[in-house]
C-alpha cells in the first residue's frame, strides 16, 4: 500500500450554475476519505476542466451540475479528454439530472451519476472500486 498514491478528483462546477454548495460538500468528503481533491470553482468551461485534470494528473474529474446544462457540457467534456488521449480518469456527474438523461449520459462515457440525497460513503465507495490505481513512481 505504501507505493499506492492517493486518488486525485478534479471537483467542477461547470457552466452558468452558481450553487456550489454541494460540491464543496463532495469535495469535503472525499478529502476526508483519503483523496486529494481539486475543487476548481464556479462557471468553469468543459475547456477548463479538462486542462485541469491534465494539470492535475487526476484519476477522476466529479462534475457538479444543477443548471440543466449536462447534455451539452459533459459530452463536451467527454469528447475533449477523448482528444487529448486520456482515457483512465473516471467521470462522474452529480446534481439534478433527469431519469431520461442517464442513459445518454452514460452511452457518452460517465461512470455513475449521484443526485440528490445519494449517501457520501456511497460515492467514496463508487470511486475506490472503480479508479484505476497508478503506483507512486519510484
Amino acid at each position: 500500500m505504501a507505493n499506492e498514491r492517493k486518488i486525485r478528483v478534479v471537483v467542477a462546477k461547470p457552466g452558468l450554475d452558481g450553487h456550489d454548495r454541494g460540491a464543496k460538500v463532495i469535495a469535503r468528503a472525499l478529502r476526508d476519505a483519503g483523496m486529494e481533491v481539486i475543487y476548481t470553482g464556479l462557471r468553469q468551461t468543459p475547456e477548463m476542466i479538462v486542462n485541469a485534470a491534465l494539470q492535475e494528473d487526476v484519476d477522476v474529474i466529479g462534475l457538479s451540475i444543477l443548471s440543466g446544462a449536462h447534455n451539452a457540457i459533459v459530452p463536451r467534456v467527454i469528447e475533449l479528454l477523448k482528444q487529448n488521449k486520456i482515457d483512465d480518469v473516471l467521470v462522474v456527474v452529480g446534481g439534478t439530472i433527469p431519469e431520461q438523461d442517464i442513459e445518454g449520459l452514460k452511452k457518452s462515457g460517465v461512470a455513475a451519476i449521484f443526485g440528490p440525497g445519494t449517501l457520501m460513503e456511497d460515492i467514496v465507495a463508487f470511486i475506490r472500486r472503480n479508479v484505476r490505481q497508478r503506483s507512486v513512481p519510484a
